[in-house]
């Protein structure tokens, strides 16, 4: 009989590569001004967060890194690698304001020249990076659901690392700003009541917040202030960052509780908030697109409004608009695909990106479509139109015929009495106006800080203010206000590719625990398309495997591969008859240049390293 202990089990094996540093111009945030290296982080545990502010698909991440952050806050140490795709994102005090606007507790670079996101050769928002305690990248993860994966990862490190001696427990490197008092904290939407008052989302508070009819006099407060999803009274009540406000007939209000996907409906008479629409979890592919409202699944709901009989709802985590029939208590896709973009059609075909702002007009529903920084509309037979803008990567502040006219990521819009639109052109700080008879692109007003929304009291507008955190009143004015011209298109340094054939691959592991789940049919999906289009000479298009061979035209020597992948995981326990799953997905746009010196393979890593 042997009494020696048995021996450890060896730790798992993995890639490992040594972590570049962190730098970036604008410097650190949430350190107590501490300039953070990653020998400050030696021992930890470090997640490093490649986001950007103006990407729904980056603030579902930070919203699944929560419970992790909380859960390992004595071994992990979040790191936010803040990398802008707008010229207003590159402005250090809007990142300061989106760190707060977005509850992100945990330290955050400012790197307005992507420095680092070079230096880990990172292609896409969001993508997420794991580097052990001794400072060896193990895991890179692009696009959302790869929390339980990063977690199962994290367990092992800890252990690994514990046994080596290499972790290092204890409180990470974050120091909260300090609050600032203020009636309203990055107000999102606001509604016009019947009773002459103005209800405002408060949404880094988490509150609806009613106002009286001078726009600042605090009348009552709706929720908690607390975020979770909870009904009840005005006091008990829970909302996670609303946005959006629409009046049903009858006077009770839905609301867009944005983080919490779901439909909220607050009674004003007696302050109590009740759930129409969502489970409180987040949609992903595969899942229902109609059905019962409390059982289908939504994403980040951004904006909503009464208009056909519905609540349509500006669905921006998906890129879709969908309604809410009150009378049958159902929701269902009105229009989009899911892709992310801008193409016009009928509402089965056409793209959105991030639509944020909805407004009724007649026959028609106005659209702010964010990311393609575009204005469009949906008639009455479902028809999506385009009134301004190109697509994801042109923006800017240019007047004049809306065919070259340019707007800056809008989130609202708001239909005026003579036909008109006033588009509420957020990262231009600035309120644009459209005019249908004319097709004339005017700006109504500027030095507005991250406009939002704007409401129509009278003849006066007004506008949310979201980074100036109050309601500001204008006269709408009789002669356009005078602007220079400026254009811009989003500058990523582009990858070099041979002509011919290029080799497209998608790298997905499943993470440590888990299988592709192929019980019903294929678990993934890859979608590639291009700008312009004769970019690809064969090889866009859907299909299941996650490698493909494109053959690039002849006659086109720059542009944009646009890739879209999805792969589904399970939970690997034969004893588990019903197995967890877990849905991994990611939008890249690679912006490639035809040159004979170019690669011939072009890797994407959805989940693990590149071997």
């Amino acid at each position: 009989m042997n009494d020696a202990a048995p021996a450890p089990t060896p730790a798992p094996r993995r890639a490992r590569v040594r972590a570049p540093e962190l730098i970036g111009k604008g410097g650190w945030l949430n350190t107590g001004g501490k300039e953070l290296t990653l020998a400050d982080l030696r021992g930890k545990c470090v997640v490093v967060d490649f986001w950007t502010f103006c990407c729904i698909n980056c603030l579902h991440v930070l919203d699944e890194l929560r419970e992790l952050e909380e859960k390992h806050r004595d071994t992990v140490v979040i790191i936010g690698v803040h990398s802008p795709k707008f010229v207003h994102e590159a402005d250090h005090r809007a990142v300061v304001d989106a760190v707060e606007r977005y509850g992100v507790h945990h330290p955050v670079l400012d790197d307005p020249e992507l420095a680092t996101w070079k230096q880990y050769a990172v292609r896409a928002w969001p993508t997420l990076v794991v580097i052990d305690p001794e400072g060896y990248v193990v895991a890179q993860h692009a696009g959302e659901g790869h929390a339980k994966a990063i977690e199962t990862l994290v367990e092992e490190l800890e252990a690994e690392h514990e046994a080596k001696g290499t972790l290092r427990r204890g409180d990470g490197p974050y120091v909260p700003p300090e609050p600032e008092a203020t009636h309203l904290r990055f107000p999102g939407k606001a509604l016009l009541l019947e009773s002459g008052h103005l209800l405002v989302s408060d949404t880094t508070r988490h509150q609806l917040v009613e106002l009286a009819a001078d726009g600042e006099s605090v009348v009552r407060r709706y929720g908690s202030g607390e975020r979770g999803l909870a009904d009840g009274t005005a006091e008990e009540a829970r909302f996670n960052e609303p946005q959006g406000l629409a009046l049903l007939p009858g006077g009770r209000v839905v609301v867009a509780d944005t983080v919490n996907h779901a439909l909220r409906q607050l009674d004003l008479a007696t302050g109590e908030v009740s759930t129409l629409a969502g489970t409180g979890a987040q949609w992903w592919q595969g899942s229902p697109t109609c059905g019962a409202a409390r059982e289908v699944a939504l994403s980040s709901p951004w904006d909503v409004a009464w208009w056909q009989g519905r609540v349509w709802i500006a669905m921006a985590g998906v890129h879709q608009l969908w309604a809410y029939d009150p009378e049958r208590g159902t929701v269902s896709v009105a229009a989009g695909t899911t892709n992310e973009g801008l193409v016009d059609g009928s509402a089965d075909a056409a793209w959105f990106a991030q639509p944020s702002g909805l407004a009724p007009a007649g026959d028609r529903m106005w659209i702010a479509d964010s990311e393609t920084s575009a204005l469009r509309w949906i008639d009455a037979e479902g028809a999506v139109h385009t009134a301004v803008g190109t697509g994801l990567f042109d923006f800017g502040h240019r007047d004049g015929e809306a065919a070259q006219a340019l707007l800056q990521h809008p989130l609202g819009v708001t239909a005026l009495p003579d036909g008109s639109v006033a588009v509420s052109d957020t990262y231009n700080h600035a309120l644009r106006r459209y005019d249908p008879a004319t097709g004339e692109v005017t700006t109504l007003a500027t030095d507005l800080r991250e406009p939002s929304d704007a409401v129509l009291v009278g003849d006066d507008i007004v506008v949310v203010e979201s980074a100036r955190h109050r309601l500001t009143r204008l006269r709408l004015p009789e002669e356009a206000v005078q602007v220079d011209a400026v254009a811009h298109r989003t500058r990523r340094e582009a990858t070099e590719i041979a002509p011919g054939t290029l080799r497209l691959d998608v790298i997905f592991r499943a993470p440590t625990g888990q299988k592709l789940d192929e019980r019903y049919g294929p678990s993934t999906r890859l979608l590639v398309s291009s700008t312009p289009p004769g970019l690809l000479a064969s090889g866009e298009g859907t299909g299941t495997d996650l490698s493909r061979e494109l053959t690039l035209g002849p006659d086109v020597t720059e542009g944009v591969l646009h890739v879209s992948a999805m792969a589904a995981s399970c939970d690997d326990d034969p004893a588990n008859e019903y197995p967890a799953c877990h849905v991994h997905q990611q939008d890249w746009g690679v912006p490639v240049k035809v040159t004979e010196q170019g690669v011939s393979r072009l890797p994407l890593i959805l989940a693990g390293l590149d071997s």
